[in-house]
């Protein structure tokens, strides 16, 4: 805390800001009782507020009720006394504490509320069970880990807002109830009482407003915005999260990119996250696939994939050849110099499955040239000039996958993370870069369709007579194997807008009920305009050493998405949902 609190009866300092210059100065703090120490007839406490913790000394006297209210203090209490700041002997200086030269000669204590025994230690740094600290969270608010953590978020968004403004962006608001729009995720949908059989949806982004900013003349729009998506939660997801969002006119992708080089940079800096200096690399999505298995790399240890299916073709490995000859891939995996027993090899299928893939198969490098050899299941299927070519030294593991290429790269791709998760991999320092050059649409088979693989207001490349073939202008920002955002270059053009539509099956008439009011706009002027989203939660997570978001929310949902602070999602009376317009369950 850098400035004192205004004087009033409860305090005049910040209790962790008092420091061996205000020795002799008589102050006033207040705050919770940390812990309480009886001491050969003098009593200790540790009082903690916002700012941090301060050692207050009691000294009994005759007749003085401060001891006896100090007698009766408990942890969590909260208090407010006054008294001298006085140096500690050289033996008692707690160097571990900011104020550890000092500590308070309390002379009047006054009790501002009592506390029941808490739920589970605040003075203690231990893990504890999800749901109970979610239940208390007030309490859980309390511990040091979470007050670094939500301290840390405020000064990333504070440095976000700083630098955006020193760049000329506005921060503009934009609707929480809006209309349902294709933006990739399920929509949590609000009913209108007034116009019942009619709904508003909460926004997954605020892409289309965005959009209409720049359409609008604003040029450069920032908002640190709250999203909803009704989707399965995991460690790093919630339904409701905060994301940065900045839009920006006349730009393309180097402008953007360069635009969030300087801001992240800063923000890595105020975190403490030692990352090489921009510019970052910038990776194609194809290289990331086909190296690593992802669109979202952790480069920081090795385990890269090989697509050996030229390697391997003509084999008498039927599996291998069958997919082969559709017209699929055979990718390996090189485990490196690593010994598995076979009921933990059989157990890497799950890995896989769990990843999209059917089956992994194995084999040891046992021979290099001139006589190379497997040893394997599999390795009679396959000459020995095959078994040179799928790479590895002696004693190396290789795991292979045959399946359709995106699918086979996936698969080894999760296996690959989850490999050098158990083997313990060294990944030392940070890795920054951008994946550029994603391809535009994947094809529906069983809709026979093509889907966007990202919203479908990203300005497609090539031709959009052949749409299998088509790039898009995105990219990603991927720090450490955790995509942090990413954006766009933007369609600018009503007919490209409508024709990529079109190719994801709404009509004219469709889309111009849906979402008239962005076509309406495009076509009275737009400029070229992109921009990128970044997610905060994830942002401070990582820079906190957090494994999950909600360690980094002050009042995040389960993995279930339940409240357990509140109760949410909860029943509600029959007479508010017939106001709806909607019949009870």
């Amino acid at each position: 805390m850098k400035r004192a609190p205004r004087a009033n009866p409860y305090r005049d300092r910040w209790a962790g800001d008092l420091r061996a210059d205000a020795v002799g100065a008589t102050v006033t703090v207040a705050g919770w009782v940390h812990r309480r120490r009886d001491h050969g007839g003098l009593i200790f406490l540790d009082l903690r507020d916002r700012s941090g913790l301060l050692q207050l000394v009691i000294h009994p006297q005759p007749g003085d009720e401060t001891f006896a209210a100090a007698e009766a203090l408990r942890p969590e209490h909260v208090v407010s006394v006054t008294g001298e700041v006085v140096a500690r002997e050289a033996g008692n200086v707690n160097s571990d504490l900011s104020t550890g030269e000092i500590e308070i000669a309390v002379r009047e204590l006054r009790t501002l509320a009592e506390a029941q025994t808490p739920p589970f230690p605040v003075d203690e740094d231990r893990p504890l069970d999800e749901m109970t600290r979610l239940r208390h969270r007030a309490i859980d608010l309390r511990r040091e880990t979470m007050r670094t953590a939500l301290e840390l978020r405020h000064e990333v968004v504070a440095t976000i807002r700083g630098h955006l403004g020193e760049h000329d962006f506005l921060e503009i608001e934009t609707p929480i109830l809006t209309r349902s729009t294709p933006e990739g995720a399920r929509d949590f949908l609000v009913p209108n009482r007034r116009e019942p059989g009619t709904w508003y949806a909460l926004p997954q982004s605020p892409q289309l407003f965005k959009q209409l900013l720049m359409i609008g003349g604003y040029e450069r729009y920032f908002q640190i915005a709250r999203c909803f998506r009704d989707e399965d939660m995991r460690a790093d997801r919630q339904a409701e999260f905060t994301q940065l969002d900045v839009e920006l006119a006349f730009v393309e992708e180097d402008d953007v990119l360069e635009l969030v080089e300087g801001l992240m940079a800063r923000v890595f800096e105020v975190g403490g996250f030692d990352v090489p200096p921009p510019p970052w690399d910038r990776v194609t999505y194809a290289q990331a696939l086909a190296r690593y298995g992802s669109d979202r790399p952790d480069r920081r240890f090795g385990l890269e994939l090989r697509d050996v299916s030229d390697a391997l073709r003509g084999s008498q490995f039927k599996v291998f050849q069958s997919v082969l000859d559709s017209g699929g891939a055979v990718v390996v995996l090189n485990a490196g110099r690593v010994e598995l027993s076979r009921s933990e090899l059989d157990g890497l299928n799950e890995v896989v499955q769990r990843h999209g893939g059917k089956a992994v198969a194995w084999a040891f490098v046992e021979s290099g040239p001139p006589t190379p050899s497997w040893r394997s299941p599999i390795a009679k299927f396959f000459t020995p000039q095959q078994i040179a070519a799928a790479g590895g030294e002696p004693g190396d593991l290789l795991l292979f996958a045959a399946d359709d290429r995106q699918v086979a790269l996936e698969a080894l791709g999760g296996l690959r993370v989850e490999l050098a998760q158990r083997l313990g991999l060294e990944r030392s320092g940070h890795d920054v870069l951008w994946v550029v050059d994603f391809p535009m649409f994947g094809w529906n088979a069983g809709e026979e369709r093509w889907d966007p693989l990202h919203h479908p207001f990203t300005a497609p490349t090539g031709s959009l007579d052949d749409p299998g073939s088509l790039g898009s202008r995105n990219y990603d920002l991927v720090a450490d194997g955790v995509e942090l955002g990413g954006g766009s270059i933007r369609i600018h053009e009503a007919e490209v807008q409508q024709k990529v539509l079109d190719l994801i099956g709404i009509d004219a008439d469709d889309a111009q009920r849906r979402f008239g009011f962005l076509l309406d706009a495009l076509r009275h002027g737009a400029p070229p305009h992109g921009g990128i989203a970044l997610g905060i939660d994830r942002i401070v997570a990582m820079l906190a050493g957090r494994d999950s978001i909600r360690d980094v929310i002050a009042f995040p949902k389960t993995a279930s998405g339940a409240d357990p602070l509140t109760g949410a999602p909860a029943a509600v009376d029959e007479r508010q949902v017939r106001e709806l317009g909607l019949r009870p369950l």
